[in-house]
């Protein structure tokens, strides 16, 4: 088997790695630049978008993030991150939720776009105040995902905990600290972030 991992350390392509590390996956690295390699023929074969992350998987194309996690989750079942039978509708359920409602929330925030109040029918999230209070009930509720397990919908949900507490993009609620710091006190978060931590500082 071959696994190619195209990325940019400061990029989206960290929640990647940290998936490959969790699964132990043996990958190739290609490390692209935003406006050259990233927007080259050759990568928009890879994906289109021009952009990271993406993997190449014995021929095989995955892009975006969330889609990433569970295809490494499901590709290898030896590192018990796919959900069970029972976790299945909770897994699924807060995955969809982060890559939809909850980051087009934070986008827009971000870009200083408030949905009007007799809009937020037409918007997938409502209005991001909503979306942060749904996101810490669950996590008042459960210590992880799918309940008191870690599976591989904590490395989506928690990386976009994570930067969203550290970068001010989502408030310092206790519910959101206490996760965050749950889901990096794993080997797999520490050494993917070692590897990209590196890869900054060498083009510093």
């Amino acid at each position: 088997m071959s696994l190619k991992f195209y990325t940019n350390p400061m990029s989206r392509g960290q929640i990647a790695r940290w998936a490959l590390h969790e699964v132990g996956a043996d990958y190739d690295q290609v490390l692209l630049e935003y406006d050259t390699t990233m927007k080259a023929e050759e990568y928009l074969k890879i994906n289109p978008m021009g952009k990271v992350p993406a993997i190449d998987h014995d021929g095989k194309i995955v892009t975006e993030g969330a889609a990433i996690c569970a295809y490494l989750a499901e590709a290898f079942p030896d590192a018990g991150l796919a959900p069970t039978a029972d976790e299945r509708a909770d897994y699924f359920r807060w995955l969809f939720f982060t890559a939809g409602p909850l980051e087009a929330a934070i986008t827009n925030r971000s870009m200083g776009f408030e949905v009007a109040k007799d809009r937020e029918r037409m918007t997938g999230y409502g209005n991001y105040d909503q979306v942060v209070d749904v996101l810490d009930a669950k996590f008042q509720a459960d210590a992880y995902v799918c309940g008191a397990r870690f599976t591989m919908a904590d490395v989506y949900v928690g990386a976009q905990v994570v930067w969203g507490t550290q970068f001010g993009t989502l408030p310092e609620r206790q519910s959101l600290l206490d996760y965050g710091k749950r889901v990096t006190d794993r080997d797999g978060y520490r050494a993917a972030k070692a590897v990209d931590d590196a890869l900054i500082a060498e083009n510093t």
